[in-house]
């Protein structure tokens, strides 16, 4: 009986032993696991240290040759050039000195048998107007607040006319050119001039000298299919 008994305290203890050895494996285990997730956090949370500081390095650097570009003399000439070649090039809005036409159809009460199409403005008026202004010296001009360009038309479509191929303009018709405003109002002006003969037929022109006219920039796109820049080796072939 003894002996029995002795067994069963035996396998009791070896239980116990067993019991608490697996208690605190798994504990163990249940522990390292919240450690395994911190430390990988750690380590990314050091790599994205690291992308951090090359990148403000990258920034640092940039941002110092760019302090060393604005500071030479070679920059402020290249941005002036480019400024220049934006507003040849009609894709910036430019602002300045100049005049104001706007044109109107003739209000005169026609009389039976006058042909009204002589008391309608027509897109040969407007290109007189166009040139003239051209000739004295307009640097920029828009119509109705679309842009001119050197291939820009003008060209009647009924009542309307049309440029730049597909804007449509009614009158009245207000061109804005930037230039010197007395020269632009006297070309304008001159006896037997553009004005002048509008009104003859009673068409409508009001010219205003302004300190300050905007012109904004051309809108729609821009696509040259057949002409191409002439290398310096072409020019060479050309002479």
């Amino acid at each position: 009986m003894k002996g029995f008994q002795w067994a069963l305290a035996v396998v009791g203890l070896i239980m116990g032993l067993l019991l608490a050895f697996q208690f605190k494996i798994t504990g163990e285990v249940q522990m390292a696991e919240p450690l395994q997730k911190t430390q990988k956090l750690s380590a990314e949370v050091e790599e994205l240290k690291g992308e951090r500081d090359a990148v403000q390095s990258r920034i640092e650097n940039l941002r110092a040759k760019l302090e060393e570009i604005t500071v030479d003399p070679r920059a402020a000439r290249l941005k002036q050039e480019l400024d220049r070649a934006m507003i040849a090039a009609g894709l910036t809005d430019v602002k300045g000195s100049g005049v104001e036409v706007t044109l109107k159809d003739s209000n005169i009460n026609l009389a039976p048998g006058d042909n009204p199409n002589l008391y309608v403005l027509h897109d040969e008026d407007i290109l007189r107007v166009l040139n003239e202004l051209k000739a004295a010296g307009a640097e920029t001009i828009s119509i109705n607040g679309q842009r001119l360009l050197a291939t820009t038309e003008v060209r009647c479509i009924g009542p309307a006319i049309l440029i730049n191929k597909n804007k449509r303009l009614t009158p009245p018709y207000v061109i804005s050119a930037i230039g010197n405003p007395d020269t632009l109002d006297s070309s304008l002006k001159m006896k037997g001039g553009v004005t002048e003969t509008l009104q003859f037929w009673g068409i409508q022109v009001a010219v205003e000298k302004k300190p300050e006219v905007i012109v904004p920039a051309f809108t729609g796109g821009i696509r040259f299919e057949y002409g191409h820049a002439v290398t310096s080796e072409g020019r060479g072939n050309l002479e």
